[in-house]
Parts: C-alpha cells; sequence; structure tokens
C-alpha cells in the first residue's frame, strides 16, 4: 500500500510514459492530450483517497496519532494551587519529584526535588505502593505507621494526573489518632471509676441482705455508712462527667457574657462553708473590695472555683490555712488559691490535668477525689482564654492559680 505521495508520483510517471509513447508513434493530439488528461484527474482521484501517510504496525498514521499528553506539573496554575495546600503535595513524573510544595518540603527535605520519589518518602509501605502504582487503584489509601518518627501516623493518597504524572497528598493522622485513644481511655477510666464504688455498695447491700435483719446496730450503721460514701462519691463522679462534657462542647464559644469575679469567689467560698465540708474554717480569702470584671460564663467560672479551693482542702494539712487570693497583674487577674500540705514532685505536674489522673491513687480515694477536678479547671480557664499555672514543692505546699483578662474598661 502506498501513501498519497508515492501514488501521485506513480500516476504521473505513467501518465508522462504513455503521453511520450504516444508521440513517437504518431498519434493523434488530441487523443494524447485527452489521454494525458484523464491521467491527470485518475492520479487526483487516487491521491484524494489515500491516506498522508502509512500506517504503523499498530495501524496509527500520524493523521490519527494522539497527541502528545499536555503536562499539568508544569501549568502556572497547578504549581500556585499546590503551594496554596497546607498539607504536603508532591507532583512526580516517571518515579522523579518534579514538584513540591513548602508544607512536603518542611516534611521530607528541600533535596526530595529532583529525586526518586522512592527515596524520598523514606518508608517501606510507601516505597512498596510506588514500586507498584501502574497496577493500584490511584485513590488507594496507604497508612505510613511510624512516619515520619516513632508513634506518629501519616497517609498516602496519589491521583493519577497526565501520562507518567501523578500527584502524592501526604496527611498527618497523629493527632487525629491520639484523640482516639484518648476517648478509648476516657470511657474505660470512667467505666471503670464507676465499676468501683458500685461494686462497694453491691457487696455490703448482698451483706445485709444475708443477715435477714440480724445485724447489731453499729455493723448495720457502719454498712450503710460506707454504702451512702461510695454512693455520694459514684454521683459526684457522673456530676463531673457531666460538666466535662458540657465545658468541652462549649470550648470553641467563647463567653461574652460580663461577670465580676469577686463576685463568683465569694459565692462559691461561702456555699463550701454552708456545706458539710470539713476545714472551712480554714479559709483565708483575700479579694479585696475592688470589682474584677471579665467576660466569662458564671456557672463555669464558678465551678472551677471550687475545685481549685476544695482540692486544697482536700490535701492540705488540717489547721493549715487554704489562701484565696485575687491579684490584679496588668490587664489580667489572677485567682490563686494555695495550700500548706505535702506538696507534688514535679515529674507529676505536667499529668495533674489529665483526666483521672492522681499523684496518690489511694489517698484520692479516701478524699473522695474523681480525677477530674483539675481536668475540669483546665478545660474552663481555657475556654475563657486563662492561663493555669500549678506550683508546688514537696513538703511544703502547692499553689494552683489562673490568670484572666480583665475588660477593656476594667
Amino acid at each position: 500500500m502506498f501513501d498519497r505521495l508515492s501514488s501521485l508520483v506513480i500516476a504521473l510517471t505513467l501518465v508522462a510514459i504513455a503521453a511520450i509513447f504516444a508521440t513517437l508513434t504518431g498519434g493523434d493530439p488530441l487523443s494524447i492530450a485527452i489521454m494525458v488528461l484523464a491521467g491527470f484527474l485518475a492520479a487526483a482521484t487516487v491521491y484524494s483517497a489515500l491516506p498522508v501517510a502509512l500506517p504503523d504496525a499498530k495501524g496509527v498514521t500520524p493523521e490519527t496519532a494522539p497527541a502528545p499528553p499536555v503536562s499539568l506539573l508544569r501549568h502556572p496554575d497547578f504549581a500556585h494551587w499546590v503551594d496554596q495546600e497546607k498539607e504536603p503535595l508532591i507532583g512526580t513524573a516517571d518515579n522523579i519529584v518534579t514538584i513540591a510544595n513548602d508544607a512536603a518540603i518542611r516534611l521530607l527535605g528541600r533535596h526530595i526535588v529532583g529525586a526518586d520519589v522512592r527515596t524520598a518518602i523514606r518508608h517501606p509501605a510507601a516505597t512498596d505502593w510506588l514500586s507498584r502504582i501502574d497496577g493500584q487503584d490511584p485513590l488507594e489509601t496507604v497508612n505510613l505507621i511510624d512516619f515520619p518518627r516513632p508513634g506518629q501516623r501519616w497517609t498516602m493518597r496519589i491521583a493519577a494526573l497526565s501520562g507518567s504524572e501523578y500527584i502524592i497528598f501526604l496527611s498527618d493522622r497523629s493527632a487525629i489518632d491520639a484523640a482516639d485513644r484518648m476517648r478509648s481511655d476516657f470511657v474505660a477510666n470512667a467505666s471503670h471509676e464507676l465499676r468501683t464504688p458500685l461494686a462497694a455498695i453491691l457487696g455490703y447491700v448482698e451483706t445485709l441482705q444475708e443477715m435477714n435483719g440480724e445485724a447489731d446496730a453499729p455493723t448495720r450503721n457502719r454498712f450503710l455508712s460506707i454504702i451512702d460514701r461510695e454512693a455520694r462519691r459514684m454521683q459526684q463522679l457522673v456530676i463531673d462527667l457531666l460538666s466535662i462534657s458540657r465545658v468541652e462542647a462549649d470550648r470553641f464559644r467563647r463567653p461574652t457574657t460580663p461577670v465580676d469575679l469577686a463576685v463568683i469567689v465569694q459565692t462559691t467560698i461561702a456555699q463550701l462553708c454552708d456545706s458539710e465540708q470539713p476545714r472551712t474554717k480554714d479559709i483565708v480569702a483575700r479579694l479585696g473590695d475592688a470589682p474584677q470584671p471579665v467576660l466569662g460564663d458564671e456557672a463555669q467560672l464558678g465551678q472551677l472555683a471550687h475545685n481549685i479551693i476544695s482540692n486544697a482542702m482536700k490535701y492540705g494539712h488540717a489547721g493549715t490555712p487554704v489562701t484565696v487570693e485575687l491579684v490584679r497583674e496588668g490587664g489580667r487577674v489572677r485567682l490563686a488559691v494555695s495550700d500548706q500540705g505535702d506538696g507534688i514532685a514535679p515529674d507529676h505536674l505536667p499529668r495533674l490535668t489529665e483526666r483521672f489522673y492522681r499523684v496518690d491513687e489511694a489517698r484520692s480515694r479516701s478524699v473522695g477525689g474523681t480525677g477530674l477536678g483539675l481536668a475540669i479547671v483546665k478545660h474552663i480557664s481555657e475556654r475563657h482564654q486563662g492561663q493555669l499555672d500549678i506550683d508546688s514543692e514537696v513538703g511544703k505546699g502547692t499553689r494552683v492559680s489562673v490568670a484572666f483578662p480583665l475588660l477593656a474598661q476594667a
């Protein structure tokens, strides 16, 4: 089979040969002219009918061959979009990194541009997947455990662009995993904390039932006292669980109501003095006469003050002062509560605001602590843009304080 140019040359050559032969043999000029014209028409017909070029082995001619793929990685709009992304993005062509945004460079290093992507992302799962990319689902999520450091988890997804070009998305899942672990731990700890007093209550109730009313009065009263104490402990735990749940639900909503922190603290101290809690006579209040206006949730600030003061009463030595102060520090007002107790070792201080964390498990249970008091204080102070500080010295005591921003007109 011939292409257009070859067919045209052959046809014209044959016409010329026929015309020369007719002339040499004395042919009629009109017949020769008609023959030449017919030859040209035949050549034109053949030329228009045949393809411009012969097809290759796959039957593709230059006319039908697909245009080379357009490189999206080199498009200026694509580069601009990549730079705007906050999570790491990497563009590759033939497994070579051709573009990487700032987040990817911070994560993997500037040297990755121009390097093989399988060495740029140094993780066995990534290397294995990238080596078999042609046979993979381009949107499959690959987990990168302990990447780039132990204890972290990232995910990798790949999207095909054009030709051999791909874009790789990297996403940090470490914080989400940590939150999931915290939720699981919280549920497990809450279940354990509720189960302990409930088991004690059921045990003493069953014992009383087995005695069939034959228990003497002192024994019965002792059992009932334990049941009452454990029931109240369980009640307080439920109250604290509900409190921390409500505080966390509101943590992104800043309070907008002006309140007087001095009045809230005075009210809290009065409520503690009216309760049956021991050591209320040890409270020493130094609040001053000036109002301390802040933007806040009155109920939550009251709970914060109650938790800090009651903690000092529980863990300070009996007969020693529990000092409650309100002090202005520039544009802030600080609520500080100090006790004179055993104090807390420095290695425990960073964990005091964790849920259910206790320095002394046995003592905390004996004084009725739920392990949630300071966790609630932390969340309330964060919602009110407060700064929580805990200072302690072993053998001398502990000082817990929260500094809140004052209203501008204060």
